[in-house]
């Protein structure tokens, strides 16, 4: 397994060790010790989740705010997305930094993102299965999240404005002005 940590420290890229023969791969997708070691962050993870897209969907950006934030450990099981960390933690060297990191089935990189960081993904593909752990359960009162099309983040989400598909809950999310506090 290869990490590498991103400009927002904390942020790991993960390229596991693939194991590929005439019959197909193998890879462990997440080994804790071998995870805490390389990253130095705990790896007590306590929910996964799941979702599919279509292309052009937009997720994100999103994050927990308090007690109940959450680091997540992302990657894609089918297709592609374009995947975007936006550090939020008000002091950081990177304090409103965002990275983004293609994340596919073929690559099978991952991306973990620590708590403070806001997260959301584009689908470049037709369609894509995300899956992700979190270090804390989801709490709906601790929930928020900034606007995709922040000004002052400028995210490129690699898809063209006409053919995003976001919900109705992240087209009303504030913008990042508003979010000049702490998580």
């Amino acid at each position: 397994m290869k990490v590498e940590e991103t400009k927002l420290k904390g942020c790991f890229i993960i390229e596991p060790t693939v194991f590929k023969d005439s019959r197909g791969y193998f890879f462990e997708s997440f080994n804790q010790p071998k995870f805490e070691e390389l990253t130095g962050q705990s790896g007590n993870f306590v929910q996964d989740n799941q979702s599919a897209s279509t292309y052009g969907v937009v997720r994100g950006l999103h994050y927990q705010a308090g007690k109940y934030a959450q680091a997540k450990l992302v990657r894609v099981l089918e297709g592609s997305v374009l995947d975007i960390a936006v550090d939020l933690r008000y002091g950081s060297e990177t304090y409103g930094q965002w990275i983004s990191v293609e994340l596919t089935a073929e690559n099978n990189l991952q991306l973990y993102i620590p708590r403070g960081m806001a997260h959301g993904f584009s689908v470049l593909s037709e369609t894509a299965v995300f899956a992700y752990k979190c270090d804390n359960v989801y709490n709906k009162q601790s929930e928020a999240g900034i606007r995709y099309n922040d000004p002052d983040l400028g995210i490129d989400w690699g898809i063209p404005a006409e053919k995003m598909s976001l919900s109705e809950k992240d087209l009303e999310l504030d913008f990042f002005n508003l979010k000049r506090t702490s998580l």
